[in-house]
């Protein structure tokens, strides 16, 4: 029994060894393919395997015997690499194995090598073939080691989880790898479980390959359960919107596609099939139930095909049911239901709704009902139904989209549209209109074909308005014109008339905000007397109907083109009788332009001092004037003594002075100034004031009198009986004025010394 049972163990013993028995070795000569991953290779008198790069070793393998060639050794650089050493001339080629699975549809007709239409991640089904497809880079590999041992197989593992290597009857095992395409048999899926397929070429565990990452990659396909079915993306589908139905069928076969007829519909009515779509053509025959939507669908590979749909605003908002039928059997279709509804249509105008006749308004909003949304207005003196915003204001016409303006819907279903009052051939007259946008071109008596929104804006007419920043200017200041032209003028034409000179229609620019400046700068050249200013507004058109004459008319006023006004002759006419013919050339019926006129004064500059008085020494006070000056004219005030001298460096100034700078300020009537003076360094003496305009050079100059401080001696209380405090004057003496001021100031303060004195004596 214990020789049984040891003849039994050394039995199994040698199995093992045969399961695990390296393959044979494989002899390996110059010419010779080798592959990463292969063992028992034998080189003869081979000590290492040399790959160059430009002449120089770059990777070095290192060979035993027998040898096993891994990943490791060749580190990513393939290709030719010489035995030994260059100098032999003798090399191997190393190679990455690779293996390509594919499952092909089978077509009639047509043999393995022919089949292009791969069913890879595809659905077919049951009354389809499929055919496996094998490559490999493995040449000369099976030639030298023909074993069963290195045949590859491929695993499939079905729907249910289990995993075989014959399907359908068809085997897939034991491939040989040589280098050459393997197709394997037909595949009859018609009795097989419908579901996932996975499929992989994977080496045996007695291969070289085996467990070192060279299977081959992965494919499915899916087994349907129906023949025949349709599909939609979208269940419901704003008109103006596409969607897409799906057919599965069989591969390759063509099918009928169609709506279903709806009863009253015209055929611009249905949802259409967008042209020019890949395996879908016009239909041949005549079709019972169809609509005029009908085409013929050829299935793919993976016998499906997608079909798109699209919507317009002439598309009738129902449900419609699509259905796919087989052509030699109208008993076998399928059918899917979508919902066309109705979108809907905004307008809003920028900002206020109120706007001036010549303004930029930017019209906006949405559509989901179609992809272009069209454009017209109502209002006074207009066509009821209608008319284009821009143009000659021209009426629309119903369902002629060409006579209407127009905004294309963007992908997010907005629309914008920037709209010039000012670009209009025609006037408009003030008041309130409305914008209507409407999704298809309906004018206003047609509205109810369509989705519409209104906008209701008014338009008033342009105006300008104007100020100067003064109405009386002192020759040498400056001059602003500053006001509003309203309806989005980009300037404004500014005219001036006076004494032997014009200045003709000078720009100024309009901001934004409607806002104007003009400045004159330094009127010194301005003759003292009166001027007219008339400011031009071009209005909505945007163009200056009176302008300037150049060339021979130089110095003339003429109308612009096709205006009719007869050129004046303004050159020789006196100020305000040019400033009269501009004025009644601008009243023209003929001209839309608008107008303001102003009038200001130049005069000589002027700077008054008010009276000063006398002045207490070591007191501070203030000097003040009035002037026509401009408001803002910088004025440098000095007041110094009239008996200043140099002194000596071993003494201090006997004399005060001041000076600083002073701006003009509004007054009531004339403009003022002023200017406080720190007299506490001033001593007893005339003093002269000197006042000039920088901007102007004008000057005017006063004097006043600083005379001695009178003191004050205070109360010296005195005790009574009754206990009571009476209090008790000093008779203080007011200064004696100094009469002889300037530079005999010295001898007057010695006369002060003594008055001085004499008081003194009197307390």
């Amino acid at each position: 029994m214990k020789s049984m049972t040891k003849l039994m163990i050394v039995a199994m013993v040698l199995m093992a060894a045969l399961v695990v028995a390296p393959a044979a070795a494989r002899d390996v000569g110059s010419g010779s393919i080798i592959y990463v991953g292969e063992e028992n290779l034998n080189f003869d008198g081979v000590t290492r395997l040399v790959h160059y790069s430009d002449n120089t070793e770059d990777n070095i393998i290192l060979v035993g015997s027998p040898f096993n060639l891994d990943a490791s050794d060749v580190d990513g650089i393939f290709g030719t690499y010489y035995l030994n050493d260059i100098e032999s001339g003798e090399s191997v080629v190393i190679r990455n194995p690779t293996v390509t699975l594919d499952v092909m549809l089978a077509q009639e007709g047509k043999t393995p090598a022919e089949l292009r239409e791969s069913v890879n991640t595809r659905t077919v089904t049951r009354t389809n073939d499929v055919v496996f497809k094998l490559t490999n880079n493995l040449i000369g590999f099976a030639e030298e080691a023909p074993s069963a041992a290195n045949n590859i197989s491929i695993d499939v593992t079905l729907p249910g989880g289990g995993v075989t290597r014959q399907l359908a009857g068809v085997n897939l095992a034991n491939i040989i790898a040589n280098g050459t395409a393997f197709y394997s048999d037909e595949v009859a899926l018609q009795n097989l479980e419908a579901g996932t397929y996975t499929a992989q070429a994977k080496w045996p565990n007695t291969a070289d390959f085996y467990g070192k990452g060279f299977d081959s990659n992965t494919v499915t396909f899916e087994l349907a359960t129906k023949t025949l079915a349709v599909t939609a993306n979208k269940d419901n589908v704003v008109r103006g919107n596409s969607f897409t139905v799906t057919v599965t069928g069989e591969s390759l076969k063509t099918y009928y596609l169609f709506i279903r007829e709806v009863g009253g519909l015209d055929a611009d009515e249905y949802p259409f099939i967008v042209p020019g779509q890949s395996g879908v053509s016009d239909t041949t025959g005549n079709i019972t139930g169809a609509s005029p939507v009908v085409a013929n669908v050829s299935t793919n590979a993976g016998g499906t095909r997608s079909v798109q749909f699209n919507t317009n605003t002439t598309t009738d908002d129902r449900q419609y049911t699509i259905r796919v039928q087989d052509p030699l059997r109208s008993s076998t279709y399928d059918e899917v239901k979508v919902r066309v509804e109705q979108g809907d249509v905004t307008i809003t105008a920028s900002g206020t709704g109120v706007y001036y006749i010549g303004e930029e308004v930017t019209l906006s909003g949405t559509s989901t009902d179609n992809d272009t949304v069209y454009l017209f207005l109502t209002g006074p003196n207009l066509n009821s139904n209608g008319v284009m915003l821009t143009g000659m204001l021209d009426a629309v016409e119903n369902g002629d989209g060409s006579t209407f303006d127009t905004a294309d819907v963007e992908s997010d279903d907005t629309w914008s549209l920037k709209w010039n009052t000012g670009d209009i051939e025609r006037s408009l007259d003030a008041g309130g209109y409305t914008i209507y946008a409407a999704s298809r071109p309906v004018d206003r008596a047609h509205l109810s074909d369509a989705k519409y929104a209104t906008a209701s804006i008014q338009l008033r007419s342009g105006f300008i308005t104007a100020t100067s920043s003064g109405a009386v200017v002192a020759k040498g200041d400056d001059l602003t014109l500053t006001g509003t032209a309203q309806g989005d003028p980009g300037n404004v034409a500014v005219w001036v008339f006076g004494k032997n000179m014009q200045l003709l229609a000078q720009s100024a620019t309009v901001e934004d905000d409607g806002t104007f400046e003009y400045d004159i700068d330094n009127t010194e050249t301005f003759s003292a007397g009166q001027y007219f200013v008339v400011i031009q507004h071009p209005m909505m058109d945007k163009i200056f109907g009176i302008e300037p004459g150049t060339g021979t008319q130089e110095g003339w006023i003429v109308g612009a083109s096709g205006s009719g006004f007869t050129p004046v002759n303004i050159a020789r006419l006196q100020a305000s009788d040019a400033a009269t013919a501009l004025i009644t050339a601008l009243d023209s019926p003929n001209i839309d332009d608008t107008y303001v006129k102003l009038t200001f004064v130049v005069e000589e500059a002027q700077i008054f001092i008010d009276a000063i008085g006398d002045k207490a020494a070591g007191s501070t006070f203030t000097i003040t004037g009035t002037t026509n000056l401009a408001v803002g004219d910088t004025l440098n005030i000095e007041v110094t003594s009239a008996a200043f001298q140099p002194t000596t460096k071993s003494e201090a100034s006997g004399f005060g002075s001041v000076a600083g700078v002073t701006t003009v300020q509004q007054g009531d009537g004339a403009n003022t100034w002023s200017f406080e003076v720190d007299g506490s360094s001033f001593k007893p003496d005339q003093y002269i004031v000197n006042v000039e305009s920088i901007e102007t050079d004008t000057t005017a100059t006063a004097t006043f009198n600083v005379v001695e401080a009178v003191p004050t001696t205070q109360a010296t209380p005195t005790t009574t009986v009754t206990g009571e405090v009476t209090p008790t004057t000093t008779t203080t003496t007011a200064a004696t004025p100094t009469t002889t001021p300037g530079f005999g100031a010295l001898l007057a303060l010695a006369g002060l010394g003594a008055v001085a004195f004499l008081v003194l004596r009197r307390d």
